[in-house]
């Protein structure tokens, strides 16, 4: 809070030596615009206009005004205000030239030397649902990534079905034609469209690092990057993860395009102190399959100490969870959603948060609220909070009114948890 209340405090000492000086002619003070929404003198458009409207028509016009803006835009300020009082973690922001891979091989995944063949694959691929077929080739082309299910969204844009010049690759390619992903990439279905932009362009900027995406937005354009937020915002949230309390997991490795897969034979081994995310379906998430989700399997007790924080703010460690993200963690304006999210993913940016590889503008918020937490504490509330059914976010800038979430009518499930 002493952060900007100081700056408060010195601005209002300045403006009562100006002004109230003997003899002199009193000024009206002048309130610079800014474009951050979190700064004290920011005054967005729609603000000012219901300001406006506010003293044209007087006492109704501003019940009016109270009602409609008194809503996401002062549960955001009072987010902000929250946060501020957290401890704050002084750590410096990692530059491009200085990041490096944190060492946590379940979570930062790294393609295995020796890689098994798991699922002989020739001749043309289907997937169940789907008249359409594809050679594993093309499966794997990231310029042209397989779209199964055409008639399920909108019309994709060339950057998201094609990529652009300069080495960025269809954006479906990872995220897929459902923006559902996968755990080595981000979720992005139904997520507002501000924030996919804002994660751009800090990746762009070097203000955000990993996820391989420095490389892929150097020549990002934004026209092409506004398409692909507004595109990825109207899709539907599904429930994609099945998240699996166990003791024991198979015994994995790490593929060509880094995602994590069971070893042939059926070994299994202990969990320890891991999240182990796996498809439902080998071969359908080797097809990039939209209808075939994952299982995330997490250590015992891992969901009851994850809500522990996620709702009371864990003894004083952090806040609540919903004061930002909003009740049921769905997204709040520029607040993503995180309910029913990859808990591998969840886990690695609370990381980098702490770790200072994401340091943009509204990464600064998160800095307070991971300054205290484990890595066990950290894994537990991406346990539970990708356990959450997903849903629309709070905010009509997601997408489509009425969007609603939806079960995902995945296939059986080809591996259960080892009890």
């Amino acid at each position: 809070m002493r952060r900007f209340g100081d700056r408060l405090e010195l601005s209002s000492r300045a403006h009562i030596a100006k002004c109230d000086v003997p003899g002199r002619k009193k000024e009206k003070m002048k309130i610079p615009k800014s474009e951050n929404r979190f700064d004290s003198n920011w005054s967005g458009n729609g603000t000012r206009r219901a300001n406006e409207q506010m003293r044209r028509e007087g006492p109704r016009a501003a019940d009016e005004g109270t009602r409609r803006f008194a809503g996401i835009p002062v549960r955001i300020f009072v987010c902000a205000l929250v946060l501020a009082f957290l401890p704050f973690l002084r750590i410096g922001a990692q530059s491009a030239g200085q990041w490096k891979l944190p060492d946590i091989p379940w979570a930062f995944p790294i393609r295995d030397k020796v890689q098994p063949v798991i699922d002989e694959r020739s001749g043309p691929q289907h997937v169940p649902g789907s008249t359409k077929s594809y050679t594993q080739d093309q499966i794997d082309d990231l310029k042209n990534p397989p779209d199964w299910f055409p008639d399920e969204h909108a019309p994709m844009p060339k950057v998201v079905a094609h990529g652009a010049e300069g080495g960025v690759l269809g954006c479906a390619s990872c995220h897929l034609a459902s923006g559902l992903g996968h755990p080595e990439s981000a979720n992005l279905a139904g997520v507002s469209a501000a924030y996919i932009k804002r994660q751009l362009s800090d990746f762009k900027a070097g203000n955000r690092m990993g996820e391989a995406m420095n490389d892929m937005t150097r020549n990002l354009s934004d026209e092409d990057a506004q398409q692909a937020s507004d595109w990825f915002a109207a899709l539907q949230p599904k429930t994609w993860e099945r998240v699996v309390e166990t003791d024991r997991v198979p015994k994995t490795f790490i593929n060509q395009h880094l995602m994590r897969m069971p070893l042939p034979g059926g070994a299994d081994e202990p969990i320890g102190d891991r999240i182990i995310e796996l498809p439902q379906n080998v071969a359908r998430a080797e097809s990039r399959d939209p209808h075939s989700g994952f299982v995330a399997y997490v250590p015992k007790g891992s969901l009851a100490k994850g809500k522990e924080f996620v709702t009371t703010g864990g003894n004083g460690k952090t806040i609540q969870c919903a004061i930002c993200h909003g009740p049921a963690l769905n997204g709040l304006a520029e607040v993503p959603a995180i309910a029913g999210h990859s808990p591998m993913y969840l886990f690695r940016q609370l990381y980098y948060f702490k770790d200072g590889s994401r340091h943009g503008a509204m990464g600064a918020l998160m800095k307070g609220v991971v300054a205290q937490m484990t890595q066990d504490d950290m894994l537990a509330i991406a346990a539970y909070v990708g356990s959450l059914p997903p849903g629309n976010e709070e905010s009509s800038s997601s997408g489509p009114a009425g969007q609603l979430s939806a079960s995902l009518a995945a296939g059986p499930n080809d591996r259960k948890a080892t009890k």
